[in-house]
């Protein structure tokens, strides 16, 4: 017995080093890729604050149309909802491409980035759904608004759509969908991806709650565990070689949000169930936007989406990963240009 368990920690300490090798290794891969000179985080708009009608402040940044443009599209306002655990800059390459060209806005969601501490009972997709109305009222009083939306920014559109159905073909003449779904979701594969779905989900949901107990020790772990994170990060985000700014940059919102949030948002992933509300995006153009690499919201949900709205456009990404908007940059705002071009001919009709 005492050789066995000699074997055994033996064996738990050559593993250690192993993984620990293995880290060493991937920091060193991703260290090496190419870099693009993307500076992130740059792209600044003017800033404004829109109280959420719990009293939550709201960092919210607009980019003003250019002035004097004969640009149909200069008539447009572009609303930018962001994902899950991250903060409005996640939009650099569409706020830089777009920003000159139209009125663009974009915002942290609550409890996200510069905006003000939800309490627990409202870190709801309901809830930012809310908010997201309350920016247009306030940021957008009049016009026409183009929705994008990204992970759980999608999800806050579609919980728009399910209180408000009535804005989607009045103020709201198009929306994108990217890397989201409406329901389906097993939440528990962002946190434990080699536990069967069987006993997974229960386990990750008490796991949740017990490290936020703790959330301030484990804040401090992940910061310390910068090798190991970044490796996490690099596999779950992205498909693609990007980068290694891209890593840091998604490594450090991720790192940004404190666990607490997390645990507070979690909860909604399992339950979301909103496929009935998504045909009310088919009275506007709807382009669905998802790499084929997605391991967190996988290419099946954007496929689901684009069977539950009629007329929607499905673009997909082979190979990349969430983070979509990051790593095939270029073409997302290919397929964006597209989505804004038909919203503009169906307004000259």
């Amino acid at each position: 017995m005492k050789r066995l368990a000699l074997g055994l920690a033996a064996g738990a300490v050559l593993a250690g080093v192993g993984a620990t090798a293995e880290i060493a290794r991937r920091n060193r891969v991703i260290a090496r890729r190419v870099p693009d000179g993307a500076e992130f985080g740059s792209v600044r708009g003017q800033v404004r604050t829109v109280i959420a009608d719990d009293g939550v402040p709201l960092h919210v940044e607009v980019h003003e149309a250019p002035t004097g443009s004969h640009n149909r599209k200069a008539d447009l306002t572009l609303v930018l909802v962001h994902g899950y655990a991250l903060n409005s800059d996640c939009w650099h390459f569409q706020r830089a491409g777009y920003a000159g060209q139209l009125r663009v806005v974009a915002y942290d969601h609550r409890s996200h980035g510069r905006s003000g501490r939800s309490t627990p009972g409202n870190a709801t997709i309901e809830q930012l759904a809310a908010d997201l109305l309350t920016v247009l009222d306030q940021v957008v009083p009049e016009g026409p608004v183009v929705l994008v939306g990204h992970s759980m920014g999608g999800m806050t559109i579609i919980g728009l759509a399910e209180e408000h159905p009535e804005l989607f073909g009045d103020r709201i003449v198009g929306v994108g969908l990217i890397a989201t779904t409406a329901g389906g979701l097993t939440p528990h594969r962002m946190l434990l991806p080699m536990v069967p779905t069987s006993v997974g989900g229960s386990f990750a949901e008490r796991l949740v709650v017990g490290l936020n107990r703790v959330h301030r020790q484990v804040d401090g772990g992940r910061r310390l565990g910068r090798r190991v994170t970044t490796v996490i990060t690099d596999l779950f985000a992205f498909g693609d070689d990007v980068p290694a700014s891209y890593v840091a940059f998604v490594d450090e919102m991720l790192r940004n949000t404190p666990f607490e949030v997390v645990a507070e948002f979690y909860g909604n992933f399992a339950a979301l169930d909103k496929f009935g509300a998504v045909p009310a995006l088919s009275s506007v153009p709807t382009t669905i936007i998802c790499g084929t690499a997605d391991r967190l919201t996988s290419i099946g949900h954007s496929r689901k989406l684009h069977a539950h709205i009629d007329g929607s456009r499905l673009v997909e990404f082979p190979g990349a990963g969430h983070m979509v908007i990051m790593e095939r940059h270029a073409e997302v705002n290919d397929a964006l240009d597209g989505l804004l071009a038909e919203v503009l001919q169906l307004g000259a009709d």
